[in-house]
């Protein structure tokens, strides 16, 4: 009787006691799952890569730390002369045809690559950058030699279709190891290294080997007095001044200076080779207000040379002045123009494309000089228009 007693008031407990664990148990699992769908509400997506189109199409991560643009630059051209005889042949011509891949790996890494695909296969551009700071950044491979100011403009950003005959007496791209950097908010930019030394002004090097044991020291630097960090849209923030230049030792074939259009112009005798100190300077002024832009700049290039054992140097000297005006009411600057865009068109490809107006015109003055007369020059110094 007494375990009897016991087991019949004891299965009413169980059964309070299993009832009550399931719904504590159900209460748990409501409040799990409550939590569970408050956190898939609430959590936000994972950040997703950028794209869109900005001076050539470009993907980058959400914070821009990593980056890869893709741009591409064509010009052709019709060569017309009216001259009879004809000083060169009348033909179209693929001028210019590079692809540039650009970009940035991890916020402190850049990297450039351009190859020209009109002619024969050209590596132009192929350099790396550790970027330290705006102050500094350290650059080594293939890039245009800071000395020239118009060389330095990049090739969507040119008022001309070519660059005026000024250039012919700067470096162009050469290999080699260089520091840039922006100091002072912005006010002063500077570029400075040591490279194997292009043997012939106005040209880049295709070897990418240097020919002599001949180094070249190059460096420039760009002074903007009225920019400011607090005012960044003053009329006078693009005004400034340029002064670049070079010096290393140099032996071999002299240049041969040919116009746009590639008609020679003046060529040195095969006797006439460079023999010693090449140095180089170019200083110019610029300025860039609204739909207004110019520039000014002189360069003046000394070679000690040799001819038939005679020691000589030669002077080469040109200075131009290049001035333009936007006549759509876009604003101008060294990067050039950015037209208007349509952003009111659905058309997404509308929004990409644009177009302005400017007109332009240039001067340009060259000089040639020798110490001495030297027989069998191609032609005589002079102005070219």
């Amino acid at each position: 009787m007494f375990d009897g007693d016991c087991a019949s008031h004891s299965t009413p407990v169980r059964r309070l006691w299993r009832a009550g664990a399931v719904r504590a148990m159900a209460a748990l699992m409501t409040l799990a799952v409550s939590r569970t769908a408050a956190g898939q509400a609430t959590s936000a997506p994972p950040p997703q890569p950028v794209a869109g189109w900005n001076e050539g199409f470009f993907l980058q991560t959400p914070n821009g730390d990593s980056r890869l643009q893709i741009g591409f630059v064509v010009q052709a051209d019709g060569r017309f002369a009216l001259d009879d005889p004809l000083p060169t042949v009348n033909t179209f011509v693929l001028r210019k045809a590079r692809p540039t891949f650009s970009g940035r790996v991890a916020r402190y890494f850049d990297f450039k690559i351009t190859t020209e695909l009109a002619g024969s296969v050209t590596l132009l551009d192929a350099y790396f950058d550790i970027r330290f700071s705006p102050k500094l950044r350290l650059r080594s491979g293939k890039d245009k030699t800071p000395v020239g100011y118009e060389l330095l403009i990049n090739d969507p950003a040119l008022v001309f279709p070519e660059r005026s005959l000024v250039s012919l007496l700067v470096p162009n791209r050469d290999v080699g190891f260089q520091a840039q950097g922006d100091l002072a908010g912005g006010k002063l930019v500077y570029a400075g290294g040591i490279f194997n030394g292009t043997p012939v002004d106005g040209q880049s090097s295709t070897t990418d080997v240097d020919v002599n044991s001949g180094k070249d020291l190059a460096g420039r630097v760009v002074f903007y007095p009225f920019r400011s960090e607090s005012e960044p849209h003053r009329a006078l923030s693009n005004f400034g001044f340029h002064l670049g230049g070079s010096t290393g030792d140099q032996s071999g074939p002299l240049p041969t200076f040919r116009s746009t259009a590639g008609q020679t112009y003046f060529a040195f005798p095969a006797s006439v080779t460079a023999d010693g100190t090449r140095n180089r300077v170019s200083p110019a002024v610029f300025l860039y207000a609204r739909g207004f832009g110019g520039f000014a700049e002189y360069a003046r290039t000394t070679q000690d040379v040799v001819s038939g054992g005679t020691p000589l140097t030669v002077t080469n000297q040109a200075w131009g002045v290049t001035a333009t005006y936007v006549l759509t009411g876009e604003s101008t600057s060294e990067r050039g123009v950015k037209p208007s865009r349509p952003e009111s068109t659905p058309s997404s490809a509308a929004k990409i494309v644009g177009s302005a107006f400017f007109c332009a015109v240039r001067r340009i003055v060259f000089f040639i000089a020798l110490t001495v007369p030297v027989a069998g020059l191609a032609c005589c110094a002079g102005e070219n228009p």
